[in-house]
């Protein structure tokens, strides 16, 4: 038997053993996203790129989720660990079924690149919804629970999850390629890194991705201070480059020369593998001295260790004979019907909800987003093998009439190429004039909102230029509401977005995943309580913000502003009245005891926020969070984990220390800001402690 294949050795062991069996040509091309197959070894080709931000994507069929936003508006680290588990059970499950027949393209292999762990520090960014939002410590929870999910408890990885994209990349989507984030040492271990440090040095995370951008002067795929990070933080999986990244680095950043000189540099740092073609050069750059023949092998021995913990060379792997049918079974798409019913956020409810039944005959339901497929999706996403639109669900739900007006398009003057301008608002008019009620479902998809490259509205590469919008859907607005019908807008969005108006009620759907419209549906009529909160500042205006390319933190999210809130970091309504009536520390612990005060069983979600002594330290801190569930007139104690920071802050310099002094700690269901309190009528609890 050949060593590597020897399972009583260390995964390290049987890399270092088979690497040491190719030839220096081998190895280098073992170094492609694409890497050829080494018949003489019996090596097969893989392909490295594959997906799997809110399930498995691109690859056909699979269980679609809530885009990642969404799932971080639960604030639910159990839901956020099942979606995981699901996507990698089905990412197996498919590379069973697609080597099986010797199908071994892209997007069908076991390194799905996901979670992106970014932050989403300002509301422009395009990309923002594929993030856990804004707050490091809830991208940081939600995010090891993802990597959990996907790969699994075994000695055996079900799949390798890969964290991206280090770091201090979030937008603009059209800048990336040249772009220099300029970030002091306080913020990038305030804000940045934390995310990152915590996948690798708990979760073990097996892959990490660079970014485009450079990070003060050096590009991100080979920037010495941040690979210095990952070995600080004991990373022992694999380095890939975003996808063509480091053809950036002579084309763009003009750090290098010639592609010879870029892949020579991003290997010496510690690129492990190439997604693009700069990597062709290899041989090239050992010709010339640029790099040694040790540098190839350490990379290709990172590779191989990778594709031996997923059990690659094992005849027995313990995820061999994970069935196809598992795809998109019912208790997956059961599942994806939880996080969509947990992730929608109820931000304005003036009474009208839960809709009373018994009060309506006709409902209208009104929108370009109303029967959207791409609205349930966002970006990065697998093919469902049925969805549930907004108007599909609340047609199967409501025993009444139902009234179905497109009203206009997405973002266009015009749905019809040949009609005048605003050729459906005269029937969108007519259908709210005979119901009783309106459900507006507007908002973006991924078409306008997403990854360079991949939206219609190239003018800014898929990033937002303002909060409002567009401006066929504002008219539309504009013009049920002139009606005079009780209005719900439902606003399917990845990010922020000021509807510029106040209705009877607003619910943010986000981009909900395959059974959005079964999850809207049972929250608009009273099956279940919203139970979401935001994961991001709604702010008012775009205009107010900090200058996009600034990457200071000044200014930005609810840690360092208090101006221009539409709607704070942690807020969303529920259809009853969860209080907090007593907090203690207990080790390392929080006790809260909640109570549901009002009619209505829910869930809920309990935060907890620390203000720390010290001058430049953020307004206030998320520490901890935990998902509870309620009857009417229930109370609990619960258990909340704190942050193992929370009674730190970050001095300039970008050292972590422990100030002298009280520090305060809040608990609630929303933060402890005078907006919240305002908004849900609550205010939150508090305990100071000395250290």
């Amino acid at each position: 038997m050949k060593k590597y294949l020897d399972k009583t050795l260390s995964a390290q062991q049987r890399a270092q053993a088979l690497v040491d069996e190719m030839t220096v040509e081998e190895q280098a091309s073992q170094l492609r996203y694409d890497a050829p197959a080494i018949e003489r070894l019996g090596i097969p080709a893989y392909n490295w790129w594959n997906e799997a931000l809110h399930g498995l994507a691109r690859s056909g069929t699979a269980t679609v989720f809530p885009q990642t936003i969404g799932m971080a508006a639960a604030f639910d680290g159990e839901l956020v660990r099942c979606a995981g588990e699901i996507s990698g059970l089905e990412a197996r499950a498919k590379y069973n079924a697609y080597t099986k027949h010797g199908d071994r393209d892209i997007y069908k292999g076991l390194t799905v690149w996901a979670p992106n762990i970014n932050i989403f520090r300002d509301p422009r960014w395009g990309r923002g919804h594929e993030t856990y939002g804004e707050d490091p410590y809830l991208t940081s929870q939600l995010g090891k629970a993802y990597v959990y999910g996907l790969q699994g408890d075994k000695d055996t990885l079900m799949t390798a999850a890969c964290a991206k994209h280090l770091a201090v990349h979030s937008g603009p989507e059209n800048l990336r390629h040249e772009f220099n984030a300029e970030v002091s040492d306080r913020d990038l271990e305030e804000t940045y890194l934390p995310a990152f440090k915590a996948l690798i040095s708990e979760a073990k995370v097996e892959g990490v991705m660079g970014a485009y951008n450079r990070v003060n002067g050096e590009p991100a795929c080979a920037s010495s201070m941040l690979m210095g990070k990952l070995r600080e933080w004991g990373f022992d999986g694999y380095f890939v480059s975003d996808c063509w990244a480091i053809r950036d680095f002579h084309e763009n950043h003009h750090v290098t020369s010639t592609p010879v000189e870029s892949a020579a540099m991003a290997l010496k740092a510690g690129c492990d593998v190439n997604c693009g073609c700069t990597y062709v050069n290899l041989l090239a750059a050992l010709e010339e001295g640029l790099i040694t023949k040790e540098d190839i092998r350490n990379a290709c021995v990172h590779l191989m260790r990778t594709r031996i913990r997923l059990g690659m060379f094992d005849d027995d792997c313990e995820y061999g004979d994970v069935p196809y049918t598992v795809v998109s079974c019912p208790e997956h798409k059961a599942a994806s019907l939880r996080c969509a019913e947990r992730s929608m956020v109820l931000l304005h409810n003036n009474g009208i909800l839960p809709l009373d039944e018994s009060k309506l005959k006709t409902i209208a339901v009104i929108g370009p987003n109303s029967n959207s497929v791409a609205t349930l999706e966002g970006n990065y996403c697998g093919t469902a093998d049925g969805y549930v639109t907004f108007l599909r669900g609340i047609t199967e739900r409501f025993s009444g009439r139902v009234l179905y007006a497109e009203g206009c398009h997405l973002y266009k003057d015009r749905i019809s190429g040949l009609a005048l301008s605003g050729d459906r608002y005269a029937e969108a008019i007519a259908a709210a004039e005979n119901a009783d009620a309106v459900i507006l479902c507007v908002g973006l998809d991924a078409t306008i909102e997403g990854e360079e490259g991949d939206t219609g509205n190239e003018f800014s590469s898929g990033d937002k230029r303002d909060l409002s919008l567009p401006e066929s859907q504002q008219k539309l607005l504009e013009l049920i509401k002139a009606v005079g019908k009780p209005m719900i807008i439902v606003c399917a969005a990845g990010s922020a977005i000021n509807t510029g108006m106040t209705p009877d009620a607003l619910i943010h759907a986000w981009y909900p995943g395959s059974e959005g419209g079964t999850a809207l549906a049972k929250i608009l009529f009273g099956d279940i309580s919203p139970s979401g909160k935001l994961p991001v500042t709604f702010y008012k205006d775009a205009d107010k913000l900090p200058d996009f390319t600034d990457y200071s933190m000044r200014g930005r999210t609810y840690r360092f502003t208090e101006d221009n809130i539409l709607f704070p970091f942690g807020y969303g309504l529920t259809y009853s009245k969860v209080i907090c009536t007593e907090l203690e520390i207990n080790g390392d612990m929080a006790v809260v005891t909640v109570e549901n005060a009002g009619s209505f069983d829910t869930e809920d979600v309990v935060q907890l926020y620390i203000s720390a002594p010290a001058e430049n330290a953020p307004l206030r801190s998320l520490c901890g969070f935990s998902r509870v569930k309620l009857s009417a007139g229930e109370k609990q104690a619960v258990n909340i984990p704190l942050d193992k920071n929370a009674f730190t802050v970050v001095t300039d310099k970008g050292e972590r220390i422990t100030p002298h002094g009280k520090f305060t700690l809040y608990a609630g269901t929303s933060q402890p800001d005078e907006l919240s309190e305002n908004l849900t009528d609550l205010k939150c609890i508090k305990i100071e402690i000395e250290k």
